[in-house]
């Protein structure tokens, strides 16, 4: 979706239209949530300090962030991808990827089945979404990028290698400013720069990683489209484009995602016997903590305090990604105890309220205290 929150603002309220729009808490402490594309202009982009979006653009229009309202039509436009191919693997509340290389016969070719989902976004949602069509994930998404707002671009295999060689390096996923900072010092500013370099050399900028680079350098990902009823694990994760300072916004983003991971499991009837944190603190620097649960469980509450548990533990360093992983699911839980735990049943109880709320008025109407 293009500039989702900032254009759910401007279609509420027609007078925003056309307005630079910054959404978020005005305050001493508060971070940009989306700008709106007249804003992005002026240098205001998401999970920057409110503050200094304000000095680079002193005229915007501040509006506090409507969680309700974004859920509501992100459902909406999960709909609407869900009526085109049964494999949508989600990846925030705007953004999914799709598989519809088994629906050419009923509704046409892939480029087609993006133009009625465009049309439909429009009319029932009265908003804009770019897509891209191409026959792997970075490249599809790649092409989602190269022409927002409201674009539609297709990467024909024939295209790849005109297409990618001039693009920079900052394209490929994980390179963000600092290390291609450091690329430059070596010559390195495009794709084609990279793909002419030996792995070698590129080692000790890229680390480990260095051979997916080349790969996708190349427009190479061999990584299927996942729903979540086949999915191994059922993770959440965000990347800020500073990096977070602030321990507690950190958890209130992870308490979040134990929602939306419960949420997910408990509508595809899963059950996680562990949970995985992936913490990005640096441009390559990632690690992953784990933990187990003592019976497989869909529970917000268990997940959510695992998670923090986890994340509690670990010495604090300044976020750039933050993701949660519901892993080692099945369809049920392994052993029924002969007991039952009346805490355990409570948080069931409000689990099942709790989806049943977010499901008819939205999926964050009704949402956990930090």
């Amino acid at each position: 979706m293009d500039a989702f929150f900032a254009s759910v603002e401007q279609l509420d309220n027609p007078e925003l239209r056309g307005k630079p729009v910054l959404v978020g808490h005005d305050g001493p402490r508060g971070v940009v949530a989306a700008a709106s594309y007249e804003s992005r202009i002026y240098g205001c982009r998401s999970a920057q300090p409110m503050a200094l979006a304000k000095r680079l653009c002193p005229h915007a229009v501040v509006v506090p962030v409507r969680g309700e309202r974004y859920h509501e039509l992100s459902r909406r436009m999960f709909d609407i991808l869900d009526r085109f191919s049964p494999l949508v693997e989600p990846l925030s509340v705007d953004e999914a990827f799709m598989d519809v290389s088994g629906t050419e016969r009923l509704l046409g070719p892939a480029p087609e089945v993006a133009r009625r989902i465009k049309e439909q976004i429009k009319i029932q949602l009265g908003l804009t979404v770019s897509i891209g069509v191409a026959g792997n994930k970075f490249l599809a998404k790649l092409a989602s990028d190269l022409q927002k707002p409201d674009g539609l671009v297709v990467i024909l295999p024939l295209d790849v290698d005109c297409i990618l060689p001039p693009l920079a390096v900052t394209k490929l996923w994980g390179i963000g400013s600092a290390t291609a900072a450091r690329l430059a010092g070596i010559g390195i500013r495009t794709i084609a720069d990279l793909r002419r370099s030996r792995p070698e050399s590129l080692r000790r900028y890229l680390g480990s990683e260095v051979e997916r680079y080349l790969k996708l350098a190349h427009g190479i990902d061999d990584r299927p489209v996942i729903c979540d009823r086949e999915a191994k694990s059922i993770s959440h994760e965000q990347t800020f484009e500073v990096n977070v300072d602030d321990p507690q916004e950190i958890r209130r983003v992870l308490l979040e995602q134990a929602e939306q991971v419960g949420r997910r499991l408990r509508r595809h009837g899963l059950w996680a016997r562990g949970i995985s944190l992936k913490i990005r603190f640096g441009e390559f620097e990632t690690i992953t903590r784990s933990a187990t649960f003592e019976s497989p469980t869909d529970s917000t509450h268990e997940l959510w305090q695992a998670a923090r548990g986890v994340f509690d533990v670990w010495p604090f360093q300044p976020v750039r990604l933050i993701g949660l992983g519901a892993e080692r699911l099945s369809s049920g839980p392994a052993q029924l105890s002969l007991f039952s735990d009346p805490d355990r049943e409570r948080h069931r109880k409000i689990d099942a309220v709790a989806d049943q709320i977010n499901d008819r008025f939205g999926k964050r109407t009704l949402r956990r205290g930090g």
